[in-house]
């Protein structure tokens, strides 16, 4: 298991994330906001899933295979890797929702402080009625979503309608993409102004979990 890590080794508080289905691990998305997030003094873990890591060395462009699967690399990944003080696993996207899926057992077992979402998949772009919400009803792992309220894989008035645990927090950005990409023209804000929004408040969120 390879690692990308960003920010202090002795930081008291380690984030573990996962790439989206479509976008490895060293995306310029991905790299800005674990700089923004190692700025604010966490330490960031970045990782791939094995069929994305394949794609480097020559293998087919697979799509990701079973979520039972992923969950199971997930948790080989959390055991690879070496954590001094509190972990929050999470990531973009489908890396999101995988986290998502094995966090409380992990919670139950204090092996984990905490989940973060960075644009959580709710449905299949176009499927609103395929929704990927029943575990997140029950959750009991401290969890926060960063939203963009156009997301088509859940803008914000079809997510105020979904059963959800009192566990998640969401936080939505003003007019943000699956990316968290604002139109410019129509708030004034940049990509960069939201990712900056959203490293303070995950810092803020994790500096106050257990």
């Amino acid at each position: 298991m390879e690692f990308l890590f960003d920010g202090d080794p002795a930081a008291p508080t380690t984030l573990l994330l996962a790439h989206g289905a479509g976008a490895a691990m060293d995306t310029p998305w991905m790299s800005t906001v674990a700089d923004k997030l190692a700025a604010r003094g966490l330490r960031v873990a970045r990782f791939e899933f094995a069929y994305m890591a394949g794609r480097r060395s020559g293998g087919a462009k697979r799509p990701p295979p079973k979520v039972a699967l992923l969950a199971e690399e997930y948790r080989a990944a959390i055991a690879a890797l070496p954590v001094n003080g509190r972990l929050i696993i999470g990531g973009k996207s489908m890396g999101g929702r995988v986290a998502s899926l094995i966090a409380d057992d992990l919670h139950a077992q204090q092996r984990l402080a905490g989940l973060l979402c960075l644009g959580y998949p709710f449905h299949p772009t176009g499927k609103p009625e395929t929704l990927r919400t029943e575990h997140l009803a029950t959750l009991r792992t401290p969890t926060l979503i960063f939203q963009g309220m156009r997301d088509p894989f859940g803008t914000r008035g079809e997510v105020v309608g979904y059963a959800l645990s009192q566990a998640i927090a969401l936080h939505w950005l003003d007019d943000g993409d699956h990316d968290l990409k604002p139109r410019k023209r129509q708030t004034g804000l940049t990509l960069d102004d939201h990712l900056s929004s959203t490293a303070a408040a995950i810092a803020r969120w994790a500096s106050a979990l257990e």
